[in-house]
């Protein structure tokens, strides 16, 4: 891709050319990509340092024998044009050129006797549906759906401007907008998913709607399920062509069609420091490169441990990586990915995603599990592209615990791999007796377990979103954003992005880049700009550019 190379020289400390200020930033995810591409809309000068070979960080797919596994993306909120998060992505170039795919059903889920629950995005298809299916719980149904109604009615400001900079119009915009719902969302978000569950007499809807989000986000109250399942309904919760890396690669063609630099296969090994002041980077290969900023975004703990070699730190930082990083609920579970390539059609009259919840003996078959249930999306209905002609993608997961396969790992590679086939056997099995016949028609089973997700993007304990919402951890990281700017006070010249900053989700991580750029031009002096991408040219499977195998990327050894 262009600009994908290691640009000018920066190893000079001072500059000579009276240009404007240099930023570096440490990562080429979502949230180091929208960085770089609103300080060069702001005029400042950046480069990007990724140690892998293509940007996207936890938003990627990969390639083999033919098929295209796309890891990330479930729904994308922001895809419809009348919403505040879609400015988001339209400045990013994120969905240039892309047609959307919206779904009528958010998800199914089937118990382990086949009754089925459908979880329609329209409320008067989803009342009927759950009134039929358990007419003696009216009472909940109805006030879920009421609630479901009001939400679609209600827009949710998305806010471009981090709390302290946004001004009086600003301020009283979000209040108008927020203040006719306000009881609304007062009482959703104080009411827990679980203890309205409890409110239903059939078992069913009981386990179901926890699980409405594919697995359960323990904690989660009522308002994300209704945000999201509104959002979806109003077009705002698509699925964009070109998928998870098609969707970082538009964001990097963004970046460097503004001026912007990234080296692939460039690993920070830390941050330069010199009185007080971060002043560049150095690179595993020894070599330094000097900014006016850095930006770090990428995995927490390995800024704090070693980037910055465990020598900088605040209070805020102290609880949300001292305490609460080991503590349970505050981090998205990890995940274990079975990508299945099928020869022929998917399974006919399927929607598009189903959350089996499996028996108790049968989920103790599947390693690692943490709830018991899978997940088995028809990838190939979601966009174009993921499968060779004739042929289809299925994708099965479930949240995993990360320590076990962690120290397998460490113990015993060849039992590793073995644990991984465990699950490649099981999800054949799961298959042939959900959808008798397919077993002979599936050409491969390609499993991601957590440790893959932590080799292959850094992230700790192999969470898929960092902070989890609606947890311990998002009190301290609305401090870390609002009060200490996504700085660590006392270290000049640096500042954090990114879902280990910000809250996990994928426009969550590229608003933080947004924040960082404005916190950034606030402190230099800079007027912040930003403005909508104007390449319309349409998407085509050429933008993904290079899909190397996961198991032969270059970013440690091989599992």
């Amino acid at each position: 891709m262009a600009g994908a190379e290691r640009g000018p020289d920066w190893s000079g400390r001072e500059r000579t050319d009276g240009g404007p200020p240099r930023v570096i930033v440490i990562g080429a995810g979502l949230a180091g990509l929208a960085t770089g591409c609103y300080a060069q809309m702001s005029g400042l000068e950046t480069r990007i340092f990724e140690k892998h070979v293509l940007p996207g960080g936890c938003c990627t797919a990969w390639a083999r024998d033919g098929y295209l596994f796309d890891y990330c993306i479930d729904w994308l909120i922001g895809t419809a044009e009348t919403s505040g998060a879609h400015q988001v992505w339209r400045e990013l170039g994120a969905l240039d050129g892309k047609s959307v795919t919206h779904f009528e059903v958010f998800n199914r889920v089937v118990d382990e006797h086949g009754r089925a629950v459908t979880f329609h995005c329209d409320p008067d298809r989803l009342e009927a549906h759950l009134l039929d299916l358990a007419p003696g719980d009216a009472a909940p149904v109805r006030a879920f759906c009421r609630d479901l109604r009001r939400f679609i009615a209600t827009e949710a400001p998305w806010e471009l401007t981090p709390p302290p900079l946004r001004t009086t119009a600003e301020r009283l915009r979000t209040l108008r907008a927020v203040l006719p719902a306000f009881r609304l969302y007062w009482r959703t978000a104080t009411t827990p998913m679980s203890a309205f569950a409890e409110r239903f007499e059939d078992r069913l809807l009981r386990r179901a709607f926890p699980v409405m989000f594919l697995q359960e986000p323990a904690g989660f109250p009522l308002l994300p399920y209704l945000y999201t399942l509104a959002a979806a309904h109003t077009g705002n919760a698509g699925f964009p062509q070109g998928g998870s890396l098609g969707l970082a690669r538009s964001v990097e063609e963004r970046y460097t069609s503004l001026g912007g630099t990234i080296g692939y296969r460039c690993r920070v090994e830390r941050v330069l420091i010199e009185g007080g002041r971060a002043v560049g980077v150095q690179l595993r290969d020894s070599s330094r490169h000097f900014a006016d900023h850095v930006v770090a975004a990428c995995d927490g703990p390995t800024v704090l441990d070693r980037l910055l070699g465990g020598r900088w730190s605040s209070p805020t930082l102290d609880r949300m990586y001292g305490e609460l990083l080991h503590r349970p609920g505050n981090l998205y579970p990890a995940v274990v990915s079975a990508f299945v390539g099928l020869d022929g059609p998917l399974p006919p009259g399927e929607p598009h995603s189903t959350t089996y919840l499996l028996a108790p003996r049968t989920a103790a078959r599947l390693p690692g599990s943490l709830q018991g249930s899978l997940v088995v999306q028809m990838r190939s209905a979601y966009a174009d592209g993921f499968a060779p002609p004739g042929k289809s993608v299925l994708h099965c997961t479930y949240f995993s615990d990360y320590r076990s396969w962690k120290e397998l790992k460490l113990r015993d590679r060849r039992a590793y791999r073995a644990r991984k086939q465990e699950v490649a056997a099981f999800v054949r099995e799961f298959l042939e007796h959900t959808y008798p016949g397919i077993a002979r028609r599936i050409q491969l089973v390609d499993v991601a377990s957590p440790v893959t997700t932590e080799r292959f993007t850094g992230n700790t304990h192999g969470s898929i979103l960092a902070w989890q919402a609606f947890s311990e951890a998002e009190d301290a990281a609305d401090r870390l954003v609002n009060r200490d700017r996504m700085r660590i006070p006392g270290l000049a010249g640096f500042s954090m992005a990114g879902q280990w900053t910000a809250l996990g989700g994928l426009i969550r991580a590229a608003t933080s880049g947004r924040y960082a750029a404005q916190y950034l031009c606030r402190e230099l002096g800079v007027p912040f700009r930003a403005r909508p991408s104007e390449n319309r040219e349409p998407w085509h499977p050429g933008k993904w550019g290079p899909l190397p195998r996961l198991d032969r990327a270059t970013v440690g050894a091989s599992e």
